[in-house]
């Protein structure tokens, strides 16, 4: 579609055959100078510059359809002198426009191949033109010279602004992880610490319930108390280790009346501390009826000590019980963290986004005082390939903003499905909503409408990076008062999307 161009900077053109533009020996049309100052890119250079664009570049018919697509190597830059144009980027496996004029001199096409970054030798987007137009072509390298040669130090604060927000934008990203790892962290370290706490205090007085069990034990079998009797009490002890296992809550009320009609029996049958026994014996479920039974089995004599162990015995399950209970919880936390930071876990592997949601849900639980949270997780949703940690990464910075926008009041909704070849995530809150005026603006990098210190303004525009550079997806937002919608797409099949994006190209 066009030539390279021979000529070096230094070179010129007589000024005949520039203010002609009279076709060369080669059949290839030039542009003449006269024409170029009309182009408002080219309107402030010299004539000896502007002599040298009309012999490096030529004048290109080119018929309606694509020119240029997006991924290929960046070889021309086109101005456009007449017809029109349209420009578009791959979003989730299709093209969306982003651009359509038909402005004498608008230029697309390889404008910062002057870089000389790798990075940078594809067209960023895609060129279609909408009807037969003409452009001024100029040869990729030959603009990058003539740009290195006219304007050195342009090219070099250009560059420098370029890499300068490249590695603002790499420190401030991995300020934005740390600062979300340590309000993860922070809120772990609360969750920890309520089970641990509660499991320490449960195992010092399972200690001293224990040691009253063996002072009961030694009272019961002191040689007084025959072998059979001994047996009933095992066997009403059985009976009251499966009644804890087993227990319903009861109502404050029905606690109530339980505790007062065991206490007056107690009370009856001399049994000190009635007050501090009922409790427990209620608790499990344990009623009148039941201690008749332990009365028959050992006696009045040993009744006081029997009823003194049966409590024994029930608290020592019910501090099991919390014992078990509060390091499952501690085993589940950190098995979230685990699950969550993808620790000992290849970064690009197949996952299930319902557990990775789950385990982001755990870390992020500090944060959800007040809050109604609705998890709507599809059981059908197939795994995908990802990169798991990053998808974490995507949740927390969406949820923290959700969570942060509905001030500590509202309903804050997770939920998946399928739609297609594609598994959708999406995260909603009951807060304010987005301004329509910034709403196209919250992916921009640095961007944020927290007070100073208190926000990055990365987490949405890393975010998208992940989503759709990354993992070919796309990430979407549909906002009003009272209901916000974040939308995270995410292709089942990775490489069929990248294929078809491929052919597209």
């Amino acid at each position: 579609m066009t030539e390279s161009a021979s000529e070096t900077v230094s070179g010129s053109v007589s000024a005949a055959a520039a203010e002609t533009g009279s076709g060369t020996d080669d059949g290839v049309r030039r542009i003449t100078r006269d024409e170029l100052r009309t182009l408002f890119l080219f309107e402030s250079l010299t004539d000896e510059q502007l002599d040298w664009l009309v012999r490096a570049g030529h004048v290109e018919a080119v018929e309606e359809g694509r020119v240029f697509a997006e991924g290929d190597e960046a070889t021309c830059c086109y101005v456009l002198m007449t017809g029109g144009l349209r420009m578009c980027k791959l979003l989730q496996g299709e093209e969306v426009e982003i651009n359509r004029s038909t402005q004498r001199g608008v230029y697309a096409g390889a404008f910062n191949a002057f870089f000389g970054a790798d990075d940078r030798k594809g067209y960023t987007a895609s060129m279609y033109v909408l009807e037969p137009s003409e452009f001024f072509v100029v040869d990729a390298a030959a603009m990058a010279e003539m740009m290195n040669t006219w304007f050195p130090m342009a090219v070099h604060l250009i560059e420098g602004f370029v890499m300068g927000m490249q590695r603002t934008n790499e420190t401030m990203g991995q300020r934005e992880r740390l600062l979300a790892l340590g309000s993860l962290s922070a809120g772990l370290t609360h969750e920890l610490n309520n089970p641990a706490a509660a499991a320490v205090r449960a195992a010092a007085t399972l200690r001293q319930r224990v040691a009253g069990m063996r002072s009961k034990l030694a009272m019961l079998a002191d040689g007084t108390l025959d072998s059979t009797k001994l047996h009933k009490i095992v066997a009403i002890q059985e009976d009251a280790v499966e009644r804890v296992a087993k227990a319903r809550e009861l109502s404050p009320m029905e606690l109530s009346d339980a505790e007062d009609s065991l206490s007056d029996w107690l009370d009856d049958h001399d049994v000190r501390n009635s007050w501090d026994v009922a409790p427990v014996l209620a608790a499990v479920g344990l009623d009148v009826p039941w201690m008749e039974e332990v009365l028959t089995a050992v006696g009045p004599e040993y009744l006081e000590g029997a009823v003194r162990w049966l409590m024994y015995t029930i608290d020592t399950e019910s501090l099991m019980n919390e014992i078990d209970d509060s390091v499952t919880r501690i085993s589940t936390l950190v098995g979230a963290a685990k699950q969550y930071s993808q620790i000992d876990r290849a970064p690009y592997q197949v996952v299930d986004l319902r557990e990775l949601l789950k385990s982001t849900m755990v870390m992020m639980s500090g944060k959800f005082e007040g809050l109604t949270v609705v998890k709507e997780l599809d059981p059908d949703l197939p795994p995908i390939p990802a990169y798991a940690a990053e998808l974490n990464q995507v949740w927390t910075n969406i949820i923290d903003n959700a969570v942060a926008a509905m001030n500590g009041s509202g309903t804050l909704t997770i939920r998946t499905k399928r739609d297609g070849a594609y598994a959708v995530v999406m995260i909603g809150d009951t807060g304010p909503g987005i301004p329509n005026e910034i709403k196209n603006r919250i992916f921009e990098p640095f961007f944020t409408t927290k007070p100073i210190g208190e926000g990055t303004g990365l987490g949405l525009d890393i975010s998208w990076r992940i989503v759709v550079k990354k993992h070919h997806g796309d990430l979407r937002v549909d906002s009003k008062p009272g209901e916000t919608w974040f939308k995270i797409v995410l292709p089942i099949h990775p490489e069929a999307e990248i294929q078809a994006q491929a052919d597209l190209t």
